[in-house]
């Protein structure tokens, strides 16, 4: 039997692993498949957020056991042009945390590492997964320890991961910066909704926040040493449930001017979206979503030549599209406030001729004639 007491969650936690509920490992020992063992393993190098580490759009194998570590670092980030500091908490350093690809049945092994000059404990709940609070049972991790749990990705499409440490410290961590993205593609590919071969030429990450950062009398953005030294204050504004800062990839114009995403006109690009809080409203100012998976789940037929999509918070979404002009694109949250005022806002820039079949200005600006 295994036992644990997690201070964070109290008895909740003690009880459930106490009863099997989180599968201990006397439970894997009589379910875990004979045969794992003899998969094939791969180390995945990730990669920070929008860029996706490499991977085969349709597996050139079978099932296979995919590494991935992720460490915890708990950071000041900058999150404005104004340089307002969030006293952070991230995975590899970035918010959000880097995207994991694999491919439907294959087993992800994650290693959550919590270094010790961190302050707080920190786990990880895996949208993806199944049982154990989606590993988040299992991972709870003091400053000084590390630990790996293995699961079945059995579920197609994108997913939230983020830290559940317990009680009123999950949505604290989740806003704080502990979420990010794992990806999970069909073994034969993505499909359109009349089994049609879809496949992209190159994938970006977005993961938008919404952020709570507290003030002064003045009206100044409060500054703190540490995580915790800024907890209650920050809860405070968070019950408010109004955002300060809304923001793509962890800062205002984190995505914008040379940090533009690239692309090519005749180029396929797959948009993963997540928002693990908030519900969303991505839009492509110029394009359109060719085909989009706007519940994240590619054994769901995608819908097509969406203007706006929809990401629950709490869930990831997918938009494939194929660029046919140049020039620049903005792709934003159309709650265009929150766009264009709180920083949930990015740019395209897309290389190659104009089309004017398309679109072409038939007359130039010029003084409207007097009457």
């Amino acid at each position: 039997m295994v036992t644990r007491r997690d201070t964070l969650m109290g008895g909740t936690i003690t009880a459930l692993v106490a009863s099997g509920a989180f599968a201990g490992s006397e439970v894997k020992a009589k379910t875990a498949p004979a045969d794992i063992g003899r998969l094939p393993r791969v180390k995945v190098d990730l990669v920070a957020p929008p860029f996706v580490h490499a991977h085969e759009r349709v597996p050139s194998a079978g099932p296979r056991i995919v590494e991935f570590e992720l460490t915890v670092q708990e950071k000041p980030l900058v999150i404005d042009n104004a340089g307002t500091v969030l006293q952070a908490m991230t995975y590899n350093g970035s918010m959000p945390g880097p995207l994991m690809v694999v491919h439907q049945d294959d087993y992800v092994e994650l290693t959550l590492v919590n270094p010790a000059n961190n302050t707080l404990e920190h786990n990880i709940d895996l949208h993806a997964s199944t049982g154990a609070l989606g590993g988040g049972g299992l991972t709870h991790v003091k400053p000084g320890e590390r630990t790996k749990l293995r699961f079945k990705a059995t579920r197609p499409g994108v997913f939230v991961y983020h830290c559940a440490p317990g009680g009123g410290m999950v949505p604290w961590h989740v806003v704080s910066g502990m979420n990010g993205a794992i990806m999970v593609l069909p073994r034969n590919g993505l499909k359109d909704r009349n089994g049609k071969t879809l496949s992209y030429d190159k994938v970006f990450y977005i993961g938008e926040s919404d952020l709570y950062l507290p003030r002064d009398g003045n009206g100044n953005f409060k500054k703190y040493g540490s995580p915790l030294e800024g907890f209650s204050d920050m809860t405070k504004v968070m019950k408010g449930l109004i955002p300060t800062h809304v923001v793509f990839n962890g800062k205002v114009d984190a995505l914008t001017g040379d940090n533009a995403l690239k692309a090519k006109v005749g180029e396929t690009v797959l948009i993963v979206h997540s928002q693990a809080n908030r519900d969303s409203r991505p839009h492509l100012i110029g394009g359109h979503g060719d085909y989009v998976w706007e519940s994240g789940k590619f054994s769901n037929p995608p819908e097509t030549n969406l203007e706006t999509w929809f990401v629950r918070g709490g869930s990831a979404c997918a938009a494939l599209y194929t660029f046919r002009q140049p020039g620049l694109y903005l792709y934003l949250n159309h709650n265009l406030i929150e766009a264009f005022d709180l920083g949930a806002l990015a740019q395209f820039e897309v290389d190659g001729p104009w089309n004017d079949d398309l679109m072409t200005q038939v007359v130039k600006p010029s003084p409207i004639a007097a009457l």
